[in-house]
């Protein structure tokens, strides 16, 4: 069996607490690179990391947040005039997703919509409980809480003989333990160290609900302030705090 390498290219939450990048999550195995989120700073942290964009086959948005999408505009456009691709790049996301983003290339990059592009591209709205196939992996959605405008999920991928899970953001939700259920690997948002906050979760409700997802390992991401400042005792508790550059194979 062949490993799946995770590059954690951003692990921020929305106000880049900590100096840390927005969300962004990259998967390689198989000889193909799936993006999971690409949120508004995500590329100069993709830069400062070596990558190219020309690298990327497909991008999985879990919401429609900018901290998560908001940097698909800076990719397709250093795609098009840096990168001077050419291969075909798939972006999937919840319903809406391909209405929003064209509303956001044309509000940050007036007549970008209407661009002769030199690679195609195609953004997919994915519907919650169906799932779809790219780049060797099964992808299924699951939807959580977190209101954006349009449905926020949580992302599973298996393929190459493992099983990829990431939270989203969300409150609690048993939808988790779906998503996580038999994972390999799972990343797991934490916003809050301080208690319940809206739309986000916790550090005691995430505690309180590790033996539930039945993953082999957890990653904690997209920190606050008051998080950040608990990652000794989410080690204690045998997971893995994360943070920009890290890299996990599983």
């Amino acid at each position: 069996m062949s490993a799946i390498r995770l590059t954690m290219v951003g692990t921020g939450d929305a106000f880049g607490t900590g100096g840390r990048a927005h969300t962004c999550l990259r998967l390689d195995a198989g000889g193909s690179t799936i993006v999971v989120d690409f949120g508004a700073s995500a590329l100069s942290s993709w830069k400062k990391l070596g990558f190219s964009t020309n690298g990327i086959d497909a991008v999985i948005v879990s919401h429609l947040h900018g901290d998560h999408f908001g940097g698909l505009p800076f990719l397709l456009l250093d795609c098009q005039f840096v990168a001077r691709r050419r291969q075909p790049l798939i972006l999937l996301g919840p319903p809406g997703f391909r209405a929003r983003l064209d509303m956001a290339l044309e509000a940050m990059f007036p007549g970008s919509s209407a661009l002769h592009w030199t690679f195609p591209w195609q953004a997919i709205d994915i519907r919650p409980g169906e799932p779809a196939y790219v780049a060797g992996f099964r992808l299924d959605t699951f939807e959580v809480i977190h209101p954006a405008g349009a449905p926020s999920t949580a992302v599973r991928l298996e393929g190459h003989d493992r099983v990829f899970a990431y939270s989203g953001d969300t409150s609690w939700t048993d939808a988790l333990n779906e998503a996580a259920r038999g994972a390999d690997l799972f990343v797991v948002e934490c916003f809050s160290g301080n208690g319940p906050v809206h739309a986000h979760l916790d550090w005691a409700t995430l505690r309180g609900r590790l033996d539930g997802f039945e993953a082999r390992r957890i990653v904690v991401t997209h920190m606050g302030e008051t998080a950040l400042a608990l990652t000794d005792d989410m080690q204690a508790a045998g997971c893995t705090p994360g943070h920009d550059g890290l890299v996990v194979e599983f």
